[in-house]
C-alpha cells in the first residue's frame, strides 16, 4: 500500500524555521517528481515547492530565498526547509508524489504548520 508519511510539523513563532520531512519509502522513488503543497482554513491548496527526479526546483514566489526543498534518493526522503516563517505560511502541508509518464500520482495525509507569537 503506497503511503506518504509527512513530519515536522509544529506551532513556531514568526521569524522562526520548521524541517518538514516526507517518507516515501512505499513507491519507486527515483522515478517520482516530488513536491510540497498546502492549504490554508478556506483556501485551495497550493504549490509551495517542487523537485524534479532530475533535482530541478520550483518554488511559489512568496517562499522563494525562504524555503528550500530537497531529496534523499537513498532514503526516498523529500525535504522542506523552511526559514523566516512568517503568519501566512500557517497551511497543513502535504507531500505530493508524482510520475507523470505512468500517470500516478500520492498524496499524504497532511502536517499541520502554525505561525503565530
Amino acid at each position: 500500500q503506497v503511503r506518504l508519511v509527512e513530519s515536522g510539523g509544529a506551532l513556531v513563532q514568526p521569524g522562526g524555521s520548521l524541517r518538514l520531512a516526507c517518507d516515501a519509502s512505499s513507491i519507486a522513488f527515483g522515478y517520482y517528481d516530488m513536491g510540497w503543497y498546502r492549504q490554508a482554513p478556506g483556501m485551495q491548496r497550493e504549490m509551495v515547492a517542487t523537485i524534479t527526479e532530475g533535482r530541478a526546483t520550483n518554488y511559489r514566489d512568496s517562499v522563494k530565498d525562504r524555503f528550500t526543498i530537497s531529496r534523499d534518493n537513498t532514503k526516498a526522503m523529500v525535504y522542506l526547509q523552511m526559514n523566516n516563517l512568517k503568519p501566512e505560511d500557517t497551511a497543513v502541508y502535504f507531500c505530493n508524489a508524482r510520475w507523470s509518464s505512468a500517470n500516478l500520482e500520492f498524496w499524504g495525509q497532511g502536517t499541520q504548520v502554525t505561525v503565530a507569537s
